[in-house]
């Protein structure tokens, strides 16, 4: 046989399964292999993970010409090797922002962190007897914003009298076990400090039966232990700005939870058994890496807020707005959700009307920050 000669390197272009693109976006090169069949809107959905940009705030250009979203590759002329320029819309985005050059490992801004120089940390701190006496007395341990690095051995001398543990705004690694001695704890507050996953003891926390706000917000976690189910009296759970990837199945045994704040994390999925966390009036999870909720989200009929922005999510539970009759407020700005496709959802009609009505209040109540109507949506 003979062979064709050029003519196959042609050929060879015309039927390769995959190509690789450049992608430039915010002065890095992303390199994406593609089949040349693929549409450009296809192209989109690779790059958002990469580059946290919804499809929808991205705008791709190739030799000074911006690519349609029905096209394909190869109709784009778009061969192997090929460098596209990414230009992102403002806002559009899931996570904590644009994946860029040099982005910060932990996007934190802690007052205290900054205003308070590393080699002012304090391990200890003098505590009289005056401090101790009333602190058993009104069972409140208020130690936000001492520069500590260690919780002090006092607090454990309070034993069953505390009630209510305020650390927020320290230095604080250790979460050791014996937090369990604390046995009739109400509050343990320990958002913006340095804590690990290896660092709390989990079994010590979860022994407090009696917990109803537990704060860990604005620490290094990357994930909650399944024993967390085992704190059925919580009713607030505060873990935003760490670096969870998702929640433990068992908080569906947080039966009592109220209030759940998880936004600016890495959440990709939220467990089915959300759903039965009926006493559930809140939920935050902006900012994370949800592309869909589960359905079982239209159980919690006693919600009244969700807070949804800057997720990839393109769809809702369909029977959200009919099932969830108290919800009133709800906020998918930065989504693939626009306006136009909540329209069309069942139950509608009557969500929109709950969220007028509780605007006109807060404008009759002269409430701060309510004289424009926020839609919950983009328009396009």
């Amino acid at each position: 046989m003979e062979n064709s000669g050029t003519g196959g390197g042609v050929n060879d272009a015309k039927t390769a399964t995959t190509i690789t693109l450049n992608i430039k976006f915010s002065g890095r090169s992303i390199p994406v292999s593609v089949s040349p069949n693929s549409t450009v809107k296809d192209l989109k959905s690779l790059l958002q993970p990469l580059t946290n940009v919804l499809t929808r705030g991205q705008k791709l250009i190739f030799k000074g010409r911006v690519l349609a979203d029905g096209m394909t590759l190869r109709e784009s002329e778009i061969t192997d090797g090929a460098k596209v320029m990414l230009m992102a819309s403002q806002g559009l985005h899931q996570g904590g922002g644009p994946i860029l050059k040099e982005a910060p490992t932990r996007p934190i801004l802690r007052e205290t962190a900054h205003a308070n120089p590393k080699g002012n940390k304090r391990s200890d701190v003098f505590i009289d007897k005056g401090h101790l006496d009333r602190w058993k007395l009104t069972g409140v341990i208020a130690l936000s914003e001492c520069q500590l690095k260690a919780i002090p051995d006092e607090v454990w001398v309070c034993g069953p009298s505390a009630r209510v543990l305020d650390l927020n705004n320290n230095f604080i690694q250790d979460v050791p076990v014996k937090i369990g001695c604390l046995s009739s704890m109400q509050k343990l507050l320990l958002s913006s400090n340095d804590i690990l996953d290896e660092s709390i003891s989990w079994e010590g926390v979860v022994s407090l039966k009696s917990l109803t706000v537990l704060s860990l917000s604005q620490n290094y976690l990357t994930m909650l232990p399944s024993a967390l189910g085992a704190l059925t009296s919580l009713r607030q759970l505060h873990i935003a700005s760490n670096k969870l990837t998702s929640l433990p199945i068992q908080i569906g045994l947080m039966t009592q939870l109220e209030v759940l704040k998880a936004n600016n994390n890495r959440i990709s999925t939220i467990p089915t058994q959300i759903g039965d966390c009926n006493s559930l009036i809140e939920v935050e999870f902006s900012s994370n890496l949800l592309s869909e909720l589960p359905e079982t989200f239209s159980n919690l009929q006693n919600l009244k807020a969700l807070h949804l922005s800057n997720n990839g999510l393109k769809s809702l539970p369909g029977n959200l707005f009919k099932m969830c009759l108290q919800l009133s407020t709800l906020d998918l700005h930065g989504t693939e959700i626009t306006m136009d496709l909540l329209r069309q959802f069942e139950g509608w009609e009557n969500f929109d009307e709950r969220r007028r009505d509780k605007h006109q209040k807060q404008l009759d109540f002269r409430v701060v920050g309510s004289t424009e109507f926020d839609e919950g949506a983009d328009k396009n």
